[in-house]
């Protein structure tokens, strides 16, 4: 009897509460590119992008979880359906768009050219014939990898990067230009330097791709995207992280 009155009180309170009702959305992460998403001290998952859909989700009515993942399976997790979607600063391309769907544009960036302050190099193309690290897959590798006469050195991580350029192994690194300010103007500031954004300087959006077909997640994420940016919450993130 004890347990049917517990069982019932139960119900009652998950029917009563808006909260149970809410879905759950399990984001796929790289935590290895900060101010955007890392592991803290705490060995928690953080940084701007956890940040974001913390808050869509409170405005869209959907509960995060993040699950850090390595970035060179991502992609093939997210097709074999072993989580709903990645928030992992994933540039929304032509290409990625045939194998997956994507939500509206969350954050903008472009592509920064770090390298030591000893160097006067101002472009890639001054950098041919010498190694110049990205992180494998990202639209920073592939920016390296299109310029003739630059040997492209891919990373795991951009971290690794950062530090083989800091310790002069490399030439240059290419990333986005938050995780470069954060490195160049942070971690490594007594060595390191943003020489310009690179070539042409296009903006790149990132979004949030989900399964292709994946509508109600998609739509989820959206209303938080929009409901987000209307109340200016992205600014005070900016702010917080990225001192912008």
């Amino acid at each position: 009897m004890i347990n049917k009155i517990v069982t019932a009180l139960l119900l009652l309170a998950a029917l009563c509460n808006p909260v149970a009702a809410e879905t759950t959305i399990v984001f796929a992460t790289d935590a290895t590119w900060p101010p955007m998403e890392f592991v803290n001290d705490q060995k928690q998952v953080v940084g701007y992008a956890m940040d974001f859909m913390t808050a869509a989700g409170k405005e869209a009515g959907f509960v995060p979880v993040f699950k850090n993942t390595a970035w060179d399976g991502i992609f093939a997790g997210l097709a074999a359906n072993k989580y709903d979607a990645i928030v992992s600063s994933v540039t929304i391309t032509e290409q990625r768009k045939k194998a997956m769907d994507f939500s509206d544009p969350y954050f903008t960036v472009r592509q920064a050219l770090i390298v030591p302050k000893s160097s006067s190099a101002k472009s890639l193309a001054e950098l041919k014939g010498q190694k110049v690290g990205g992180q494998i897959g990202t639209t920073g590798y592939f920016a390296i990898k299109a310029v003739e006469g630059v040997e492209a050195k891919s990373y795991d991580e951009v971290g690794l990067a950062m530090e083989d350029l800091n310790v002069g192994r490399i030439a240059a690194v290419v990333c986005d230009d938050p995780v470069a300010a954060n490195y160049a103007l942070d971690k490594y500031k007594q060595n390191l330097k943003i020489a310009a954004i690179i070539e042409s300087g296009d903006a790149e959006d990132y979004g949030v791709a989900v399964h292709k077909g994946n509508s109600k997640v998609l739509e989820l994420v959206n209303k938080g995207i929009a409901a987000v940016k209307a109340k200016g919450l992205d600014k005070e993130l900016k702010k917080k992280w990225i001192g912008q």
